[in-house]
């Protein structure tokens, strides 16, 4: 098995703060990229950020840049989308999911198509 899981959606009021976590089932998420998307109803799927298996060097999509914050604990096995200041527009489903890194960088590009997780919804309830 080769999945991922996501936790941490909830109900959030606009301007909060939010931490989500991915964590793996059947690998060790340590040494792969991982990158957060989201996908709004009726929209397609979109890339947020990621980060490479070094913890370092994190890459956010055009529109997301300086609004999140993508970290992990090798301790826990885990990484984590941290949001603040929260807008009616970060309403999604968010999903996390091994993406492909090449010379310590990381792109928002599924590596395998199997480790999609069921994402965690957000909902601005302003």
């Amino acid at each position: 098995q080769f999945q991922l899981v996501e936790s941490g959606g909830d109900l959030v009021q606009p301007g909060g703060s939010l931490r989500l976590s991915c964590k793996a089932s059947g690998f060790t998420l340590d040494n792969y990229a991982i990158g957060w998307f989201r996908q709004a109803p009726g929209k397609e799927r979109e890339g947020v950020s990621c980060i490479p298996s070094s913890g370092h060097n994190q890459w956010d999509a055009d529109s997301m840049k300086g609004h999140f914050t993508v970290s992990r604990d090798k301790v826990k096995s885990a990484v984590y989308l941290q949001m603040h200041g929260l807008k009616p527009e970060d309403s999604s489903v968010y999903f996390c999911t091994a993406v492909q890194q090449l010379d310590g960088h990381c792109a928002l590009r599924e590596l395998r198509s199997e480790s999609w997780g069921p994402g965690t919804q957000i909902t601005d309830y302003s």
